[in-house]
C-alpha cells in the first residue's frame, strides 16, 4: 500500500483495496478502491488507464460494463483490468485479475530475459 499511495499520490484515507481470499489453485483478483476528484466520468477513468497501459502487451481493459474474472487470465501473463465510476461520490472501484503461476515470478522471469537479449516482450508468453 505504501508504494500506491507514494506513486498515486493519493491519502490514505482515500484509498483502499481488497485481495479477495479463495479457494483456488491459483489466480489473484483484486477490488481497490479509491476518490478520484478531478476525474469527471467514467470514460475519462479508462482514459487515464488506456495512456497509462498502451504499450504494455500484457494488460487488458475492459470497458466499464465489464469485470474481469480469473478464468479469463487462468494459464496466461495477462492482467485483465476492469473499471467504474461513480461521478456523484467520486468514488473509482478497479477490479484486476491475474494469473500469479505465470504473471508472476515465471512470466516475470521470461520478460526480463526477452528484455536482457533484445527480443519482444511477448515472447514465449503468448
Amino acid at each position: 500500500m505504501p508504494e500506491v499511495l507514494r506513486i498515486s499520490g493519493l491519502e490514505e484515507g482515500e484509498f483502499s483495496f481488497t485481495a479477495q481470499l479463495l479457494p483456488l489453485h491459483r489466480g489473484i483478483l483484486e477490488t481497490i478502491y479509491f476518490r478520484a476528484p478531478s476525474i469527471a466520468g467514467v470514460e475519462d477513468l479508462l482514459a487515464v488507464y488506456e495512456r497509462q497501459y498502451a504499450a504494455e502487451p500484457f494488460v487488458r481493459l475492459f470497458n466499464p460494463k465489464h469485470t474481469p474474472d480469473l478464468r479469463g487470465v487462468a494459464r496466461t501473463n495477462f492482467c485483465d483490468i476492469g473499471v467504474t465510476f461513480d461521478a456523484r461520490t467520486k468514488r473509482a472501484v478497479v477490479v484486476s485479475a491475474i494469473d500469479n503461476l505465470v504473471k508472476g515470478a515465471a512470466g516475470q522471469a521470461i520478460q526480463n530475459m526477452n528484455l536482457m537479449l533484445a527480443m519482444r516482450r511477448p515472447r514465449g508468453l503468448l
